[in-house]
């Protein structure tokens, strides 16, 4: 007879605990330009590999390299720089104005800059993101007024959103911006359904769906992957490995697939991972995504490695559960600086042009602080009145279904 053996339940650890020296040695980081870019129509079971690797074209002297390289020019490149600079500027006021009380909460992009900037330049006017809290990049790439975000933050009479929203959520139409939910993955599930309903309709707009990777524990994520496999809809689904969720370390919801990008090839989705702090690997891994999805290719999955520097949230203290000095430990560095360098090597920056920048920067998120704190609030007291908070959420009804109400006598 067998001898019986006693089960252990393995509960995953991550690597450091606070005070600990920082451990990225699990982060197997290719040679910059190493990685193959196949064609935009290749079958995913070609390119597996894609899952496990990491996509890159900035190599430590700041020169692009490799077959992603060459897809943007000196002058898109420093539009790129100012949008993340400016959501950088944005940031710092915007964590100053929550200490300061003038707002409840506030959450950081620090150090995941490149993923929505770069992003965004992938996409054309029409399509739709459904974002979480960390993709206000989207926007800032966009050329959305930042003292309209402002507005929504502080929730005062000039908010678009009119109250509705807590602060960071944005929500724009116009700006393929759908307002953010504050139940973690939904919005992934709705994008798979939005990209659905646009190639029913023979559109031509495509959607991109956002997560964390604590997130894609959520059943919401595995069902997003199932109707955008079997339906192969035209969206592009990302997720943003910062490496840890509000206090969890990324192993909880990873589990053993090795990474968050090889989840979707049980899906036969094509899969690849990215290094999120490289503007132009992000721009171009972007654009093949974006390309497959709209050549009516179906889905893409791509999981961009990057690091949050800051806090989860104004209401969070990292120190409680990761090594102080974790994000200078951090290997592929900082988004901003990375660009910056790469642009003085090729002569279309320098450290002065860079110093001069910043403070142009700062001064116009100043003064679009100083506008939009100038607004009152909704009404006296804070609070919206009701018709501010139910006006424009139900459609007006219908003249033919009110006249038949009235016959009815209702």
């Amino acid at each position: 007879m067998a001898e019986i053996t006693q089960l252990s339940l393995h509960v995953p650890e991550p690597a450091v605990r606070p005070g600990g020296q920082p451990d990225f040695s699990t982060v197997k980081i290719p040679k910059a330009g190493s990685v193959p870019r196949p064609e935009v129509d290749a079958a995913p079971e070609t390119i597996r590999d894609l899952a496990y690797s990491i996509i890159r074209v900035l190599n430590r002297d700041g020169e692009a390299v490799g077959p992603w390289a060459g897809l943007l020019s000196d002058d898109d490149l420093l539009t790129g720089l100012r949008n993340m600079m400016k959501l950088r500027a944005f940031d710092a006021r915007m964590l100053m104005a929550q200490r300061q009380g003038k707002t409840s909460f506030y959450m950081q992009h620090l150090g995941e800059e490149a993923v929505s900037c770069a992003f965004r330049k992938a996409l054309s006017k029409g399509d739709m993101n459904f974002p979480t809290y960390r993709q206000a990049g989207l926007l800032i790439a966009d050329d959305y007024p930042i003292v309209e975000m402002m507005n929504q933050i502080f929730s005062n009479e000039s908010d678009p959103l009119r109250g509705r929203q807590l602060p960071v959520m944005y929500s724009s139409k116009e700006h393929g911006f759908f307002t953010i939910s504050g139940n973690l993955a939904t919005q992934f599930v709705q994008a798979v359904g939005w990209a659905m309903a646009s190639a029913i309709k023979n559109d031509t707009r495509i959607a991109a769906a956002w997560i964390g990777d604590g997130s894609t524990a959520e059943s919401d994520f595995h069902a997003a992957l199932a109707f955008a496999s079997t339906y192969k809809a035209p969206v592009v689904l990302n997720i943003v490995n910062n490496q840890w969720a509000i206090s969890t370390f990324q192993g909880i919801a990873r589990g053993g697939s090795g990474t968050f990008a090889a989840r979707g090839l049980g899906f036969g989705i094509p899969a690849l991972r990215v290094d999120g702090n490289d503007y132009l690997a992000v721009y171009a891994v972007s654009r093949w995504a974006v390309e497959r999805a709209r050549r009516n290719l179906g889905p893409t999955l791509i999981e961009y490695v990057t690091y949050r520097v800051g806090a989860h949230s104004t209401s969070d203290d990292p120190s409680a559960y990761r090594p102080k000095t974790e994000s200078e430990a951090w290997p592929l560095g900082d988004p901003v600086l990375r660009l910056k360098k790469h642009l003085i090597v090729r002569g279309a920056w320098s450290e002065e042009r860079h110093t001069q920048a910043e403070a142009e920067i700062m001064d116009e998120v100043i003064r679009a602080q100083k506008q939009a704190e100038a607004h009152g609030t909704l009404q006296a007291g804070g609070k919206p009145s009701v018709r501010d908070i139910f006006e424009g959420v139900y459609a007006e009804m219908p003249a033919h279904i009110l006249r038949q109400r009235q016959k009815a006598g209702y």
